[in-house]
């Protein structure tokens, strides 16, 4: 059935890139079906928007990087990520691993070897 939602959305859409329709990824064919407006409006209002600062292009590539294809679950920075978590010599790892230790001596009251500095140590401040 089709169905209202709260947001007033079929159920069952989704947001897709599509390939019906598509002229470079399917971004504004995609949002057309989704938004219930011709993909052509879509493109226009990305061409306008690209000549008066070029915010177009990056919408569209932000939107072709998020919106996950026609007949895919995940978008292509959700495969990276998915990609880079599974892999345990990437730098998601690494990065991962020196948050821990940072965090566990941040929470441990900070590393012992430095001497602490009291505000009395401090040297009066000349105006």
């Amino acid at each position: 059935m089709n169905e209202m939602n709260a947001y007033g959305n079929r159920s069952g859409k989704e947001l897709r890139r599509t390939r019906q329709g598509k002229i470079i990824a399917g971004v504004c064919s995609g949002a057309g079906e989704f938004l219930g407006v011709d993909a052509n409006i879509l493109r226009l209002g990305l061409a306008v928007a690209t000549f008066f600062g070029g915010l177009g292009i990056g919408i569209y590539a932000v939107a072709w990087l998020l919106i996950p294809e026609e007949g895919k679950s995940t978008s292509i920075v959700q495969d990276l990520i998915n990609r880079q978590k599974s892999d345990s010599n990437s730098v998601w790892h690494q990065a991962s691993g020196h948050w821990q230790q940072a965090s566990s001596k941040w929470k441990a009251g900070g590393e012992q070897d430095a001497p602490r500095r009291s505000p009395v140590d401090e040297p009066p401040v000349k105006y």
